[in-house]
């Protein structure tokens, strides 16, 4: 299986655009999300410096559009896509790449949304003196515990061995001067503590213009950043992005989903290295492709056919599928024949805790594609339906 991920702010790097804007019709579709964004896109990836793209308003619109219109380089033609791509993730502002690859919001519309939300979470974190570190190494339990101990924020779970604190600056002084044993600790040149409750501000300004957005359940399952689900209702997708700006980015259990769902190669969309270093790490037997340069496109499209495999979920304009959030046992509710929107038909019970399965958008029940009881993986298709109302 196939997944693409999209890299968070701080991947961008001076000049990393330069090899991609050699093609007039990539040049011609970053300017016109530069439109959208309203900044000059090309010019930030290839002649400003470091600290001038370090600026969150800069950085985040900088880095959606990069791999949304490298994602149309590797595929031409977008509806091939689909039938290679078996999930998809994108790391805190990469969710909204991720979301605009499926489908669930349009290319506009995540430009939009990340021009608002670079310019909310700069605001919000010019309030308080804040920022981050990276601590890299040392026991689990151990990091967490002296973060807590100091007041901060695990803002950033990676993987093993790669925990980002974030606070105010009294706090990470603290830690500083109290680190956890074996461990080494990276300040990082970040405007804030993003995904703490610092950035609750920016939640609310994300979360009456999301109301405005129309979304669509996506063409490819989502992976979470939240709690690593399988999300594909497209009002929920966008609901968790907007959420997740004050709340820690668990990319460690996405990165146990992409295990569950048995993904046997991570192609990273540019800027790339940081999330394909991680997978290397983290996930053993799986192969990696970080997309830096125009000139690896072939390579790419020849990983992705090695690897590819048709999502599980297909989308039919007289039915829906209902898939597993996660991975467990899934406990099947007494239901009738026909389903309210929102209306619960089971859990998924996991050593860790019970998942409801929510019909978003109601329907009638077509057909059981699990029993009571059975084992279930992240994404697996549970029941189809009829669908009663369209979905706007």
């Amino acid at each position: 299986m196939l997944i693409i991920v999209a890299p968070g702010q701080g991947a961008q790097t001076p000049g990393f655009l330069e090899p991609w804007l050699e093609d007039p019709a990539f040049a011609d579709r970053l300017g016109w999300l530069s439109a959208v964004a309203g900044i000059d896109l090309a010019y930030y990836g290839t002649k400003a410096d470091a600290d001038t793209i370090r600026d969150t308003a800069i950085a985040q619109p900088l880095l959606v559009g990069a791999g949304l219109v490298a994602a149309l380089a590797l595929f031409p033609h977008p509806a091939d896509a689909f039938n290679l791509i078996g999930a998809v993730a994108g790391h805190s502002v990469g969710e909204l790449t991720a979301a605009a690859g499926a489908r669930a919001i349009s290319a506009e519309q995540a430009m939009v949304l990340v021009r608002e939300r670079g310019k909310a979470m700069a605001q919000a974190a010019a309030t308080t003196p804040t920022g981050m570190t990276a601590v890299l190494g040392g026991d689990k339990e151990e990091v967490l515990a002296k973060l807590s101990h100091h007041g901060l924020t695990p803002a950033n779970i990676n993987g093993p061995g790669q925990i980002v604190a974030a606070g105010t600056i009294d706090q990470l002084a603290a830690l500083a001067a109290d680190p956890p044993t074996k461990a080494r600790l990276m300040p990082l040149q970040v405007a804030g503590a993003f995904h703490t409750e610092h950035m609750a501000p920016a939640v609310s300004v994300m979360g009456q213009l999301a109301m405005g957005v129309s979304t669509h359940d996506p063409r490819t399952p989502i992976i979470s950043n939240k709690d690593g689900q399988v999300v594909h209702d497209g009002r929920a997708v966008l609901q968790r992005i907007v959420n997740q700006i004050a709340r820690p980015v668990r990319w460690d259990l996405c990165l146990q989903t992409m295990t569950d769902l048995g993904v046997t190669g991570l192609l990273e969309m540019p800027p790339a290295g940081t999330l394909a270093g991680i997978a290397k790490r983290a996930l053993p037997g799986v192969e990696t492709f970080a997309l830096k340069t125009p000139d690896q496109l072939d390579d790419a499209r020849a990983f992705c056919q090695k690897h590819g495999t048709p999502s599980s979920i297909d989308v039919s304009p007289t039915w829906r599928l209902l898939v597993s959030p996660t991975k467990g046992t899934f406990l099947r509710d007494e239901i009738g024949d026909t389903l309210a929107p929102r209306a619960q038909v089971g859990r998924v019970k996991s050593l860790r805790e019970e998942t409801p399965v929510v019909a978003p958008h109601g329907g009638t029940v077509v057909e059981w594609l699990v029993e009571d009881g059975d084992l279930v993986s992240p994404g697996q298709p549970l029941l189809r339906l009829y669908p009663e109302e369209t979905q706007a």
